[in-house]
Order: C-alpha cells, then structure tokens, then sequence
C-alpha cells in the first residue's frame, strides 16, 4: 500500500508506513544516476521559483520531505497535521487538504517521481505558510486599504522548515495575538451553533417598546436568550429584564442604546449566524494583514467602531471617540500603517484642493466675501477678495491656495497630531464637538477627529514630559502654529474591523459603513474559503 492509499484512508501514520515501505523497496544506497535525476526534477520545478531553485542548490539538493529518515517523516508528518487544521484559520481548504499530498506522493515510486513529489509539497508548504502568516489576500486589491501583508521571505521559511522542530514552525506561522486566538475560538464556536439549529427563530419585525406584550415579546426574548442575552423566562411582557437584554445588545452591536426593539435593533438580532461568521473570517483575514510588530506602544484607530486608542504593552491606556471620513467614494477614509513623528498645536489649516474647487469656490462665485474665516492667497501671498474676478475662476484653472488661520473656530480645532503620508489624513481637533453624540460618526473628508484631543495628546507627550499637560498648554497658550516634535515616534495603525472580541470571549460586531468587509468576504468566497450553509 502507498503513502496515496494511505492518506486516503485519513492516518497520518501513512506518512511513517510508506516512507518505511519505500525504504524497505530502494535496499542499498543509489545509483549516480538516480540521484541525477532525482536533481534535475527538482530543478526543473524550482527553476520557476528562484528561491526555492537557490534553497535547493545550496543544500545539495538534499530532501526535506521525501526521504527515508526520521527528520522527513517528522516534518511530512507535522505538515500533514497542519493543512488537516486549515479550515480552522478559515484558509481555503480546497488548496490546503492533507489529501493534496496523496495526489503530489501518488506513484511517486522512481527517483524522477520522488523529486517532482519533493518540490511540488516544497512549494504547498510556501504557498500555506503564506497564506495563515500573511493572510490569503492582497489587501490592495479591496478600495480603500492601502497596506501590504508582511510577506515573508521564502528563504527564511523554508530554512526554518528544514532546519528547526517542524510543529513549533507550523504552528508559529498564524497570528500570535490574543485577538486572533479569540476570533479562531469565535469561528468555532459559531460552527457548533450553526450545527445545533442556529439561534432559532426569528424575531417579528415589528417594533417592541418595554412595557408591551404578546407573542411577538416571547419570541425576541426567546432569539435574545440564544444568542447570550438575558434568560429565556416565556414571559410575553416586555419586562426591565429584556430591556435590559436588548440594551447589552445595542451596546454590543453599534446601535443607539434606548433598549427599544426598532428597525435598526431588530435587523441585527435577526443577522444569522453564518453572516456573523463571515465578520468573523474577514477579521481573522485582517489580523493577518496585520501580523508584524505594531510597536509597544502605538495609537490603534478604529474606523469601524469610531474610536482612537493608545496602546501600551497590549493594553488600552487611553481611548477616545472620534469621527471618520464620510461614506461617500471620495470621502471614506483609508487604511494604512505610519508613524506619529509630531504634533503642530494651533494649527493652520491648508485647505485641500478638492474641498476648495468642489465646496468653497461655488459660493466665492455668488458671494464673493462668503467664508470670511478663510484666507485667500496666490502666489504665497494673501490677496484682498475684490481684486478676483471669479467669473473668469473654474476648476481647471483656480489658482489660488485658501487658509485658514490658527483660532478656536479653526476646522482642525487646536491641536492635529501628524504622520506624514501620501493621502495627507491625520488626527485633529475639530469645533464641531455635537457630531460625538452620533452612534454613528462618519462625517469628515478622510481625516479623523478626536472628541479628547487635548487628553490625546497629554498621554502621548507623558513619555518625554514629567507634566505634559503643563507642557502642551503653554505651547497653547501662545496662540501661534508651533511644532511639538514626539521625542520617540509612534506607530499609527488605522485599521476597520467590524468585529472585536473581548478578553473575556465576548464579541462586538459593527456595521460595515464601508462595505469593504463584504468585498473582502466575497474575494475569501471566490478564493475557496468555505462559511456554514445552515440557515437559522
């Protein structure tokens, strides 16, 4: 029997008992010239990788998986365990089956063979190591997301394969965060429950207030009480109990908290399971985006759930809501890595040209004095209004550059914290403080605003001042655009995740205002990665 009959009936000790069979068929040492050809198959399949054609050349052309030695069984072996576990990284396990073996060994007899077998399971291990350390997408691909996957090097991977214990690789290939560690548990979890029904029947969509009764009750108690909200009692009385219920819910889903059961609440009661499943394996897909060193100290920002954090040590140490970019095309804010390098307090702000074309220069036209907070300059220097002639100013050839000057009225508020980047988005203040009191908060052009700048900044300024508020306040106090340069910078990490688990296994899900986490579901979809079918 052959390593393909073998791992077709599912053993792993398939691996131990083929390789023993081959040894036991090959008696004796080989031939020069089975050792040839044994090379040049090898060769012949990395020449289109020349990495793994360099790997090989360099080690002799020696085998890491095809061999009849106690390390190549070893390591085959751990790799079959490994793809055995794809499906639960959400990795297509249609390119990833330990059965994708079977067909690579299957009649892998001559030496010929044996080498084409040893390069093709070489390029499978580079080709799954890829996809759970760096994630099986190109971010760039989906609108809006401009950061690379950490890939790592091929060189690297595959020494690391040939030359350290093969599980503790394997398994140091996933994301190492707690958070991804949670949304793994979450998947599964969300499996068993789409197995044993899902979380049974629907709610009626028709809006509950406390204090009503009926069936109608009873059965979003009941929905509410599947999915870990509240106590299944049978009672048809919107009691405090449910009200209560339906409040941790809207917490936990982004919604307004009036513990009213309306359109916006009960939409997201009724969600299946499998869809929250699929927020799931985007954000595991995401963590993997994301699987380098973020800085022990870095400033995380949530464009999903409108919040701007700073991160020390992998502990929130201060979080403050902000507002996002709109959700226009043009408006939407986008994802990317940098560095915080200063802070300007007082800041001018420089309008963009877009924003003066599309929104300022249409009024200027009618009235040639409206937005008198900005300040008109060409050519660098500030011009009176009445020498323009808007009528002869179009898009295509507005010339000129509109500011505005450091006051509390300022669009950019008193402080913006700046890393510098292509797409020009940073953090500010903003004069429009009411916008915070929205569940929902995207409004801006890109830029994100913070509710606290002010306490943003005194936390961010605490590593390089015994007294940083003291420190930021007389910078403030004299009324004039300056510079306070950040003595270490700080890693930047904007990102979108509609889902974000808690240290104690919870789970928030957000709206995705963007739809860029359908779009990603969709390209995981296409790619092969598999989401329940059962419908609840």
């Amino acid at each position: 029997m052959n390593l393909a009959d073998l791992l077709r009936r599912g053993t792993h000790a398939a691996v131990f008992a083929c390789l023993a069979a081959a040894a036991t068929a090959q008696s004796g040492l080989p031939e020069p010239a089975e050792l040839s050809l044994f090379d040049q198959a090898i060769a012949e399949i990395a020449a289109e990788d020349p990495v793994l054609g360099a790997f090989y050349r360099d080690n002799g052309y020696n085998a890491l998986w095809t061999d009849d030695t106690l390390e190549d069984r070893e390591r085959l072996e751990a790799f079959v365990t490994a793809l055995a576990d794809a499906g639960h990284h959400a990795l297509p396990v249609v390119r990833f089956r330990p059965e994708a073996l079977r067909s690579i060994l299957a009649d892998a007899d001559s030496d010929r063979e044996r080498g084409s077998a040893e390069a093709e399971i070489s390029r499978l291990y580079l080709a799954y190591a890829d996809a759970l350390q760096s994630g099986i997408l190109s971010p760039q691909q989906i609108d809006g997301i401009k950061r690379e996957a950490p890939r790592r090097d091929h060189a690297e991977l595959l020494n690391d394969i040939a030359n350290r214990d093969p599980r503790k690789v394997l398994r140091a290939l996933a994301p190492q965060s707690p958070e991804y560690t949670r949304l793994m548990r979450a998947k599964m979890e969300l499996e068993r429950l789409i197995d044993s029904g899902g979380w049974g029947e629907a709610a009626a969509d028709v809006r509950l207030d406390p204090g009503e009764r009926g069936d109608e009750v009873v059965a979003l108690r009941a929905r509410l009480a599947r999915m870990g909200y509240g106590d299944d009692t049978g009672s048809d009385l919107f009691d405090p109990a449910l009200e209560e219920a339906v409040l941790a819910f809207q917490a936990d889903h982004g919604l307004l908290e009036d513990g009213i059961a309306g359109p916006n609440t009960l939409e997201q009661i009724n969600r299946s399971p499998q869809e929250r499943m699929g927020q799931v394996v985007v954000a595991m897909e995401r963590e993997r985006w994301l699987n380098f060193d973020r800085g022990e100290r870095h400033v995380w920002v949530n464009l999903a759930d409108f919040t701007a954090s700073i991160i020390d040590d992998g502990k929130v140490t201060f979080q403050t809501r902000s507002v996002v970019g709109a959700t226009a095309l043009d408006r939407r804010s986008p994802e990317f890595s940098d560095e915080m390098e200063h802070l300007v307090v007082n800041p001018t702000w420089h309008v963009p040209r877009s924003i003066a074309v599309n929104e300022y220069m249409p009024d200027f036209k009618r009235n040639p004095y409206a937005h008198g907070q900005l300040e008109i300059h060409y050519k660098g220097e500030a011009i009176a209004r009445e020498r323009i002639n808007w009528h002869l100013v179009t898009a295509s050839n507005f010339p000129f550059a509109l500011k505005q000057p450091p006051s509390r009225s300022n669009a950019l508020g008193l402080v913006k914290f700046m890393f510098p980047n292509r797409w020009n988005i940073y953090l500010h203040d903003t004069p429009a403080k009411d916008l915070f009191n929205r569940t929902t908060r995207a409004f801006s052009h890109g830029c994100i605003r913070l509710q606290e700048p002010f306490e943003f900044a005194y936390e961010l300024l605490s590593r390089q001042s015994d007294d940083p508020e003291a420190l930021f306040q007389s910078r403030l106090a004299q009324g004039v655009e300056s510079v306070l340069p950040l003595e270490q910078p700080v890693p930047v990490h904007l990102v979108y995740r509609t889902v974000i688990t808690t240290p104690k296994g919870g789970l928030e899900y957000w709206p995705d205002i963007y739809g860029r986490d359908a779009a990603i579901l969709a390209a995981l979809l296409e790619a092969g990665v598999e989401i329940g079918a059962r419908q609840s």
